[in-house]
């Protein structure tokens, strides 16, 4: 397969990804025990994504990286017009809410100094701070990590070509240099800078880079491999069942005072590491097996949702997701409220209004999602990457 192809399968699988991160955060108490368990491991959305940055990078830049200043300009440019425009935008427009009105207390996370606190978090350092890590758009600390690991991708790709073994044992160093990090600074009460082993496994890129190298590897095989597309789709049905199986071992796993299994030890070991195979085999099958899954996610809609699914996940908790969560409950009130009035009791009272509230929050920050896709980041996007932007002046 070319460096270059388009894979549109993969770009639906951006949708299911933050679908499921939309749903972890919607879980409510009052969903029976085993759903508001298995929901409450939907965070592997996450580890959906950190997987597919991984294969995504090394099918682009694996075979024309070059440790050159005008190729890693080009590249940050590319990194900054995908990432960064919208960040920056839903982080400002956070700030002046929480300055002018108030806002969650997590927003600020009480921090002395506000100014300090957005540039922390538009240049993305806030995420290497435990009691930080949620300030801002919360959701935005897997920024740091898919940062951390966009700069050091191209020192990687260079290891590699050198030395195949590198792609195991370049991960092993950087959990490596986590674990010294942890050890040394958990001794400081710096915020909480490296301040524990959960905070550096589950936070930061040391922690997670094996979920990056697995996507890489996925990469490298996809690569070499020109074979026409499978009919059976052995490798999809492994991968679903991989996932599956990880997200039943971290809701089994007791929680003893936790919030989630992922935070037991063997809980991070799963989400870390057996759950991101089971993702790559996954890929790997929508890739190159024939399958009603991959004819799915490659549909006209998946392609839009996933297309816009960035957005959606910057927004899906924080202060628009919070107006309208409020405006969906306000509205189901006065209509239920209507239909008692008007004799159409049946309705409110036959319908799960939790259910129809998380529905209605779903559906309509999609659509936000979408217009501000087409309106903002798409054309932003073409226009960072037609500029001279990072380029040397002639």
């Amino acid at each position: 397969m070319k460096a270059n192809s388009y894979i549109p399968a993969l770009t639906g699988v951006r949708a299911i990804a933050a679908f499921l991160v939309f749903f972890h955060h919607f879980n409510q108490a009052d969903f029976i025990y085993p759903i508001r368990r298995t929901l409450n491991e939907f965070h592997m959305g996450v580890t959906m994504f950190f997987v597919l940055s991984g294969f995504l990078i090394c099918m682009r830049y694996y075979d024309t990286c070059e440790l050159s200043s005008d190729w890693f300009r080009k590249y940050i440019k590319n990194r900054i017009a995908r990432i960064y425009p919208m960040y920056a935008l839903l982080t400002l427009f956070t700030f002046l809410i929480a300055f002018t009105f108030g806002a969650e207390p997590s927003v600020m996370a009480g921090f002395g100094s506000p100014v300090l606190l957005v540039l922390l978090n538009i240049f993305f350092v806030r995420g290497f701070f435990d009691d930080l890590k949620f300030t801002g758009v919360g959701q935005g600390w897997s920024l740091t990590v898919e940062e951390s690991f966009y700069f050091l991708a191209p020192l990687f790709f260079v290891k590699m070509k050198k030395n195949m073994r590198n792609i195991v044992l370049l991960p092993l160093l950087l959990l490596g240099a986590g674990c010294l990090l942890v050890l040394i600074f958990s001794n400081f009460n710096f915020y909480g800078f490296f301040g524990n082993f959960t905070f550096m496994f589950l936070y930061t890129f040391l922690g997670r880079c094996v979920e990056f190298f697995i996507g890489m590897g996925l990469a490298l095989i996809i690569l070499k491999t020109s074979e026409a597309d499978r009919k059976t789709p052995l490798f999809t049905i492994l991968g679903i069942l991989g996932i599956a199986g990880s997200i039943g071992i971290m809701a089994s796993l007791p929680l003893n005072g936790r919030e989630y299994g992922l935070y037991h030890p063997f809980g991070i070991f799963t989400n870390n590491v057996v759950l991101p195979i089971g993702i790559a085999l996954f890929y790997f099958g929508v890739i190159k097996e024939a399958s009603i899954v991959r004819r799915f996610l490659s549909t006209g809609t998946m392609q839009l949702l996933g297309k816009s699914s960035y957005i959606f996940y910057l927004l899906h908790i924080g202060v628009i997701a919070n107006f309208t969560k409020e405006w969906t409950w306000v509205g189901i009130d006065k209509t239920f409220n209507w239909m008692y009035d008007h004799g159409m009791d049946w309705f409110p009272e036959n319908v799960n209004d939790t259910m129809l509230y998380i529905g209605i929050v779903f559906i309509v920050l999609n659509l936000i999602s979408i217009v501000l896709y087409k309106g903002i980041e798409e054309p932003v996007n073409l226009a960072i990457r037609k500029s001279r932007l990072l380029e040397k002046r002639k």
